[in-house]
């Protein structure tokens, strides 16, 4: 029976001849389709396998950068990648402009909050933390000029410039707050408010992850949000060049640091100093900015290092950052295992400096600890040991300032105190403790270095790459 209302084939058929070659064709076209799919799987499922065996077959280096808060890691990292992996290092210039303009927005912004606040004239001695920063005994409260009134007046765009930058490099996290005692604080709080900014928001970025900001490298249209926001900051802090240059030369501006005692990283020094370079819309950040801007590590990381050189095309190195803080040294032992390699950096000029953690421990004793803490782990028995003492030129400038290394490290006691003398003790102790520490004999290679000297810097990791490889052929049975 033919349905109701159908129209009836020539020949009389039902269904009509079309309908059932639409039919079949149909079914055909789906039959393709699930052919098509399989195949695609298969190819998928082939290349991912072949993907996972060159990754086996790729030659992989697994290493370790330990060491204190600021010793120098993530700068010594970014001398791996601009030696061997040029390339990779220059496709994050970008992601690396917006950090290095955030580091001088809140060394300006530091600067301002300082003089916002009433100077205390209670003494302190004893303030040289970690930040190489203390308070001196002076008795006048400071009183603004009006050059000086005036550009906190005409910089104070850069505050909201300073939120833009650290919401679109760490989103996840907040910028810490103003200077305690900037506002709704007694002067009589100032002191102790100082040096806490001063160890905690001026001299760390607080960023939570790399992969928050370096996503920055990636946004290319220059209609998105981002961007704009981006663009916007950077030209308020193009126009408000010439007022950081007016503000850091200016001397009422020198004279008032210089009596609070308030001495600015090396690297904050650096920024304010090119300012009129790294303030302009046309900024492209150099291999030596890229290396003195400051992210804090927090937690571990883990970066992925392809060679680029000629003698060693893809060999891979992963390198694990792990925070050097006090507090979060307990988990490094989960990533000690199978590691070729165990690079530790110990900043031998901070032998005068305090931990911002613990303001009753020497930075320089805590390095000795930890270093002997570190080569009586059983897990890294295998592992090449690299130790850099990093930080020579600032040790240098500290010795010839007449600051005596006996004074903070006793066992140093009627010993010259220059640089020969000084490293020469440093190089001996830290040999000592990892030749009686270590659960077995071990290889150690001692160097000492300036981390931000990417001329010195070049000849010696080329050393150290070439120790690493020959860890890594004994580890394969290549060598004996």
């Amino acid at each position: 029976m033919r349905p109701t209302g159908s129209k009836p084939s020539l020949s009389g058929e039902w269904p009509p001849r079309s309908s059932l070659e639409e039919i079949e064709s149909s079914e055909v076209r789906l039959e393709e389709e699930r052919e098509a799919k399989k195949r695609n799987d298969e190819i998928d499922r082939l290349i991912e396998l072949e993907r996972q065996e060159l990754k086996k077959r790729r030659p992989q280096a697994k290493l370790l950068l330990l060491g204190q808060a600021e010793a120098g890691k993530s700068t010594l990292l970014k001398n791996f990648q601009l030696l061997f992996a040029p390339k990779a290092f220059q496709a994050e210039t970008e992601a690396w402009r917006a950090v290095i303009h955030l580091n001088l927005v809140r060394a300006v912004n530091f600067i301002l909050e300082v003089f916002s606040t009433p100077y205390s004239t209670e003494s302190h001695s004893n303030l040289n933390n970690r930040s190489q920063s203390s308070l001196s005994n002076h008795s006048a409260r400071h009183v603004l000029s009006d050059p000086v009134r005036t550009l906190r007046m005409r910089l104070s765009p850069l505050r909201q410039v300073e939120i833009i930058l650290h919401g679109r490099i760490a989103p996840e996290s907040q910028p810490h707050s103003p200077v305690p005692g900037s506002s709704n604080s007694s002067s009589d709080d100032f002191n102790s408010d100082l040096r806490s900014s001063l160890d905690v928001r001026l001299f760390d970025t607080s960023l939570r992850a790399r992969a928050g900001w370096k996503a920055l490298a990636r946004l290319k249209r220059p209609t998105s949000t981002t961007q704009d926001e981006l663009q916007d900051a950077r030209q308020v802090l193009d126009a408000c060049r010439d007022d950081i240059i007016a503000l850091w030369t200016n001397a009422i501006v020198q004279e008032e640091l210089r009596k609070r005692a308030i001495i600015l990283d090396d690297s904050y020094i650096y920024f304010l100093d090119n300012a009129v370079r790294i303030a302009s819309t046309r900024y492209s950040p150099n291999p030596e900015d890229i290396l003195r801007a400051r992210v804090q590590t927090i937690g571990v990381e883990e970066h992925h290092l392809v060679m680029e050189d000629e003698i060693h095309p893809g060999h891979e190195w992963i390198f694990y950052d792990v925070e050097g803080r006090r507090g979060q040294r307990a988990v490094w032992a989960s990533f000690f295992d199978d590691v070729n390699a165990m690079i530790f950096l110990s900043p031998i000029s901070n032998f005068d400096v305090f931990l911002p953690e613990d303001p009753s421990v020497n930075s320089m004793l805590d390095s000795f600890s930890l270093w002997k803490q570190i080569c009586e782990s059983k897990l890294l028995t295998q592992a090449t040991f690299i130790l850099f003492l990093n930080k020579m030129d600032l040790l240098q400038k500290k010795l010839d300032a007449g600051i005596q290394f006996s004074a903070y490290v006793p066992l140093y006691k009627n010993q010259p105190n220059d640089l020969e003398g000084v490293t020469l003790y440093c190089k001996r102790k830290f040999h000592a403790v990892h030749k009686h520490s270590s659960p077995q004999p071990r290889p150690l290679h001692i160097h000492t270095c300036t981390a931000i000297d990417t001329a010195f810097m070049g000849g010696l990791l080329a050393r150290v790459k070439d120790a690493i490889f020959l860890t890594m052929l004994r580890e394969n049975g290549a060598l004996v």
